[in-house]
């Protein structure tokens, strides 16, 4: 059976997916069959297996150590929904919206059971596992039901290496306390701590490191430099809080007055936020999440992302007077998948989606579509032949993605199907239910080359190819700057 490495952490945001993912692709050049695996996520950014759907880190964990992507990395998926709720994924598949309490009380025990099974599965087939916690290992109002750390190292019976970021200040006392809080007997499994996120000299830190191992008997078995490897982002606490305006990618060299904006509303139920990832990552692009009551004065571009209720976004929406502002706006619009769905002229069978009981809600009114909810849920990895037409125009060949809905979106009037036949673009608007668009570099670049052309700039040079990609980034930090120990690897 194979043995298992739970990277936790002393609170949410501290790394801990940059470590994992880091590991995987580092054992996996090494010749080590490794997999990833988090018994309970709680992310609105998934991904589709052939399974079903998982978290977006054990998606990208899983490329990292060079394995298919399967549901068995993230047995269990909780959604948030907004109103105190999430929708249960389990295995892969929608199990129905539950109130925390419901959850607990009803489906914890089947969740429990699923990701033991789910490791079972996994360390009959490999020789390493690594798995990942959720948020803080030490919240001891939930260590009666913590799935992904204390009963992941129960079953596991893992070697447990603590996360601790530097960047928020006070690791050493973060580090401490998590010790002291953590059940007696999976505090004698921790081997080792990692701090991250450090900038500066590091001698510095060696006083600090000396007294926390005298006073824990727990080596640091490293720290990393502050680097992001580009990994895409799992948590919205990566995102501005609701009502505050955040840009990325402005730390790339090219003036502001030769880049271009695009607006991201920050939707109150956002979701699959990563697929703005590829276009921060653009030269000269600058990728603002705003708050809906914002003017779009200064954009050169909209975008409307993936929403987890549809319907109670598009009302807010509408209540902050986005719908005005947009209509109002002259530049390229796209809207991915329930972006998709704020476009079109209405939505039936609202009550499906949303929190009240409304059967129709109009909406934002760009496209000549109108969507259905319903409870089939649509799960999967797709190719589609690409037109490019409207914000993509000039882009041509075959995209693949993959698609995570529920309901169905049909034309009212005559407007173009640029996606085999599916999706609909006018002349300045698109929308489609593909996730991850803008990892094509075809749809890529002719969105971007479009917005620089219509905000009447020219686009600087490409960013150079040669540019390490974000797995092999994020195992040099580990393989750099972690020291394996006592850990059962080497490198």
């Amino acid at each position: 059976m194979a043995e298992t490495i739970l990277v936790a952490g002393t609170a949410s945001h501290v790394g801990k997916s940059t470590v994992a993912a880091g590991l995987c692709r580092l054992l996996a050049d090494r010749g080590v069959s490794v997999a990833p695996f988090k018994a309970q996520n709680m992310s609105n950014n998934a991904r589709a297996t052939p399974g079903g759907e998982v978290g977006v880190s054990q998606f990208v964990q899983a490329r990292a150590a060079r394995v298919p992507p399967a549901t068995d990395h993230n047995p269990v998926l909780l959604k948030p929904r907004g109103e105190g709720e999430s929708q249960l994924v389990v295995d892969g598949e929608a199990v129905g919206h539950y109130a925390a309490g419901r959850y607990y009380d009803d489906h914890w025990d089947d969740a429990l059971a699923a990701a033991r099974r789910a490791h079972e599965r996994l360390a009959a087939d490999h020789e390493l596992i690594v798995a990942e916690g959720a948020g803080s290992i030490a919240e001891i109002n939930l260590h009666d039901r913590d799935l992904a750390n204390v009963e992941t190292a129960r079953f596991a019976d893992a070697d447990v290496v603590l996360v601790a970021d530097i960047e928020r200040g006070g690791v050493f006392a973060s580090l401490v306390g998590t010790l002291e809080l953590v059940p007696d007997d999976v505090r004698e499994q921790v081997v080792g701590a990692v701090v991250t996120k450090f900038r500066g000299d590091r001698s510095l830190l060696a006083p600090g490191i000396d007294e926390f191992e005298d006073r824990t008997g727990v080596p640091v078995l490293g720290v990393l430099p502050y680097d992001d490897p580009g990994l895409p982002e799992e948590d919205s606490v990566a995102l501005p809080a609701v009502g505050e305006r955040a840009v990325r990618g402005a730390d790339d060299g090219v003036p502001d007055d030769r880049s271009v904006t695009v607006a991201v509303p920050r939707l109150p139920r956002i979701s699959n936020f990563t697929d703005l990832g590829p276009l921060a990552a653009e030269p000269g692009v600058r990728v603002a999440y705003v708050p809906p009551e914002t003017s779009l004065r200064e954009a050169d571009a909209v975008v409307l992302p993936g929403s987890k209720n549809t319907v109670d976004d598009l009302l807010a929406l509408r209540e902050a007077g986005f719908d005005d502002a947009l209509a109002a706006f002259d530049g390229p619009v796209v809207g991915l998948c329930g972006g998709y769905q704020l476009l079109g002229e209405r939505i039936l069978n609202a009550a499906v989606e949303g929190t009240g009981d409304e059967q129709r809600v109009t909406g934002l009114g760009l496209l000549p579509v109108e969507t259905t909810f319903s409870r089939e849920k649509t799960v999967e990895r797709v190719e589609r032949r690409l037109d490019g037409v409207g914000p993509l125009a000039g882009a041509a060949g075959t995209v693949a993605g993959y698609e995570i809905h529920m309901g169905d979106t049909t034309p009212t009037g005559p407007v173009a199907r640029p996606f085999d036949g599916r999706g609909a673009a006018t002349e300045r608007v698109l929308g489609t239910y593909l996730h991850d668009l803008f990892a094509d570099a075809e749809a890529r670049d002719a969105f971007v080359r479009n917005t620089y052309e219509e905000a009447g700039l020219e686009p600087p040079a490409a960013r150079d190819a040669e540019r390490a990609d974000p797995y092999e980034r994020a195992a040099t930090l580990v393989a750099d700057h972690v020291d394996p120990g006592p850990l059962p690897v080497s490198w």
